[in-house]
C-alpha cells in the first residue's frame, strides 16, 4: 500500500462497492481537513436534488476518512468505524456536493492519540458539513468515531 496519505485512502475506498456507486472522490486533505466530492447524478432523488440517503454517506465516509488518514499519517494501522451521528438536513442541494470534515469543536488529535496509546481504542468527535448557498450549510453530521487496534 502506497504510503502517500491519499492514495491509501483512495485505495480503501475502491473496496467499498457504495463509493463507487455514488461517484465520491477525494478532493483534498490535510492534517486537519478531509474533502470528498460527489456528482449530484447517481446521488439525485425524486425530486431533482441529492438524496438524504447519498449526503449521509458522503459525510459519514468523510468522517471515517479523516480518522483513517490521521491514524495512516502516524503509522498506525486501526479498525475505525462510527460509533453514533446525528445528521441534520437544513436545504436542498441541488449541485454536484462536497462533505468537509474537521474535528468537532474541542476535539483533538493529541487527545484522540494519547488515548490510543494507553488503550488500544481512542474516539474522535467529527464535524462534517455539506456547504450550501451563502455560506450556509445544507446539511451536517456530528459523530463520533471509533478506532481499535486490529487482532492480529
Amino acid at each position: 500500500m502506497s504510503t502517500e496519505p491519499g492514495l491509501h485512502l483512495s485505495a480503501l475506498l475502491a473496496r467499498i462497492p457504495l463509493v463507487q456507486a455514488m461517484q465520491l472522490r477525494l478532493h483534498a486533505w490535510d492534517s486537519g481537513q478531509l474533502v470528498m466530492t460527489a456528482p449530484l447524478g447517481p446521488n439525485v432523488n425524486d425530486k431533482g436534488c441529492a438524496f438524504g440517503g447519498s449526503l449521509a454517506s458522503v459525510m459519514t465516509l468523510a468522517g471515517w476518512g479523516l480518522v483513517e488518514l490521521a491514524m495512516h499519517a502516524r503509522g498506525l494501522d486501526a479498525d475505525i468505524f462510527v460509533g453514533e451521528s446525528t445528521v441534520r438536513y437544513l436545504q436542498p442541494v441541488w449541485d454536484d456536493f462536497k462533505a468537509v470534515a474537521t474535528l468537532d469543536e474541542g476535539a483533538t488529535w493529541e487527545a484522540f492519540f494519547d488515548d490510543w496509546a494507553r488503550h488500544a481504542h481512542a474516539r474522535a468527535q467529527v464535524l462534517v458539513t455539506v456547504p450550501g448557498p451563502g455560506d450556509k450549510p445544507a446539511a451536517t453530521l456530528q459523530a463520533r468515531f471509533v478506532a481499535k487496534r486490529r487482532k492480529a
